[in-house]
């Protein structure tokens, strides 16, 4: 028996009833083959791969830790005080804002 007439398939493929009916066909069929396979997932198992995977994230949280407490503000020498600079009276040339008009113009 040839795979198009174990599906029922007989004439050529113009109708959509044609199609409806070979999906059903092969879903029953794939059900069929299907049936004896376990139900019910597995219990999760914690993978060699992962334990890697954990060390180093483990390591990133510690290295972030002591990144934070180094960095703490608190953990820093006070920078000195510098004593204040005295103010100083400045002299301008008379004309000396009329000239700088002036250049900007240019």
């Amino acid at each position: 028996m040839k795979p198009r007439e174990k599906l029922g398939l007989t004439g050529a493929w113009t109708r959509p009833e044609d199609y409806l009916g070979v999906f059903a066909r092969r879903r029953t069929a794939r059900r069929a083959r299907e049936r004896n396979r376990r139900t019910q997932p597995e219990s999760p198992r914690a993978l060699l791969p992962t334990v890697p995977f954990l060390l180093l994230l483990g390591l990133l949280a510690i290295l972030a830790v002591a990144i934070m407490v180094m960095a703490f503000p608190g953990a820093q020498p006070r920078p000195a005080a510098k004593p204040p600079m005295p103010q100083e009276r400045g002299v301008a040339s008379r004309g000396w804002f009329q000239e700088a008009q002036k250049e900007m113009r240019h």
